[in-house]
């Protein structure tokens, strides 16, 4: 955005924010301690014109306002204490991949780009037997109700607007193949069948579905999803913490696209490598 272009942003929020408060350009005025001339210039469609620090910040303390959002640099309106309760939210959920939170989110970034960094393997990409074996001494949720919601989120990304990145380290996948931590009980079959499925639906989904797999000793990141421009969520094991300022948003797709550069097997090859994975199985 140029300076005319954010220069016209300002003047429409500044127009809606007096509005919205009631206020004309007198009591803005008085309320920012500015000259009436100053206010009106700043409010003028034949030239529009930006502030300066001094007088942005006098402008959002009488609105109660962002001067960020007066700007057009945030979404959000209030000010900052406010800002951040709106911005970074605290979701509850069970242990569970997909559950309603998550879809919620997914639907509201229909037709945008969905980046992702899953907690351990990708789950629109699990088997029922792994999926099975990973939530068998479950409580809250059940192993059925997890596959049901992979399920779910599998219909939502094949639609023809879909258009999903997930990140993994190749470390992961590859200690997936020798069944190490986690996966220790589960056996060699059922471990080369999910390789041999995630190659499958890699190629056949590519390019709308794409892995990168980056390198655990040169970069490393918390599972977190980013929801087209308007979401980011951080998973914690029990909860998310969500994030819908635009700054942290841009935050946390620097970051995923950080990790695709640094990739070490690229999308176009994450397909062959996991099958070939299944095939060095013994």
């Amino acid at each position: 955005m140029d300076k005319r272009d954010r220069a016209v942003l300002f003047r429409e929020r500044l127009s809606d924010a007096l509005r919205s408060r009631d206020m004309n350009r007198s009591d803005l005025a008085r309320g920012a301690r500015l000259d009436r001339s100053t206010v009106s210039q700043l409010l003028s469609e034949d030239a529009p014109r930006l502030p300066n620090g001094q007088a942005l910040a006098a402008i959002a303390t009488a609105l109660s306002v962002s001067s960020d959002w007066l700007l057009g640099l945030s979404t959000h309106r209030g000010a900052a204490a406010e800002i951040l309760d709106q911005a970074v939210q605290v979701a509850e959920t069970d242990r569970h991949p997909v559950d309603e939170h998550l879809l919620a989110w997914y639907r509201d970034a229909v037709g945008a780009k969905i980046r992702h960094v899953p907690a351990n393997l990708p789950d629109v990409l699990k088997t029922e037997a792994v999926l099975a074996y990973e939530y068998a001494g479950e409580t809250l949720r059940t192993a059925d109700q997890a596959i049901t919601g992979t399920r779910d989120q599998r219909a939502l990304l094949g639609r023809a607007d879909s258009d999903m990145e997930i990140a993994l380290s190749r470390e992961a996948l590859e200690g997936f193949a020798r069944g190490e931590g986690m996966w220790s009980g589960l056996s060699k079959e059922e471990r080369q069948e999910q390789l041999e499925v995630m190659g499958h639906i890699l190629e056949d989904l590519y390019p709308s579905l794409r892995l990168h797999l980056f390198g655990a000793s040169d970069r490393f990141s918390a599972p977190f999803t980013v929801f087209g421009r308007k979401w980011a969520a951080l998973y914690m094991g029990q909860r998310y913490l969500a994030f819908s300022n635009t700054r942290h948003v841009q935050l946390f797709s620097g970051h995923f696209d950080d990790l695709v550069r640094h990739a070490v097997v690229r999308s176009h090859e994450a397909g062959e490598f996991a099958a070939g994975l299944a095939k060095g199985i013994e």
